[in-house]
C-alpha cells in the first residue's frame, strides 16, 4: 500500500462529498413535507380528507426488534474490536432503547381488550 499523503485539495473534495450528501437529502426531505402539506390542504378543501389512525402497538414492536438487532449486532461487534470502552455506547445505546421499546408494548395498558387479552 502506498504511503504518501494525500493532498490538501483532495482531503477537502473527500470531506465536502458527506456534506454535499446532507444538504441534498434536506432539501429532499422538505420538499417532500411540503408536497404533503399541500396535498392534505388540498384533500380538507374537496372534502375527501380522512386522517390516518397510527398504530403505536405495531410501531413499537417493530423500532424495538430492529433496535434491538442492530444494538446487539454493534455491541458484539465493538466489544470484539476494542474490548470494552467508550465506543461499546454506539451499540448499547440502541440496544437498550430497543429493550425499552419492547418492553412498552407488552406493559402498556392501552394495547389491552376489555377481556384483557392483547389485541
Amino acid at each position: 500500500m502506498d504511503s504518501s499523503v494525500t493532498s490538501a485539495a483532495a482531503q477537502v473534495i473527500i470531506s465536502l462529498i458527506p456534506i454535499v450528501g446532507i444538504c441534498i437529502a434536506g432539501v429532499l426531505v422538505f420538499f417532500a413535507l411540503l408536497w404533503h402539506h399541500r396535498e392534505t390542504k388540498l384533500r380538507i378543501k374537496t372534502g375527501n380528507y380522512t386522517p390516518k389512525n397510527f398504530n403505536l402497538k405495531v410501531f413499537s414492536l417493530l423500532t424495538g426488534l430492529l433496535l434491538v438487532g442492530v444494538g446487539l449486532i454493534l455491541t458484539v461487534m465493538f466489544i470484539i474490536m476494542s474490548g470494552i470502552s467508550v465506543e461499546l455506547l454506539g451499540g448499547l445505546i440502541p440496544l437498550v432503547v430497543g429493550i425499552m421499546l419492547i418492553i412498552f408494548f407488552k406493559v402498556n395498558p392501552d394495547f389491552k381488550n376489555k377481556d384483557g387479552d392483547e389485541e
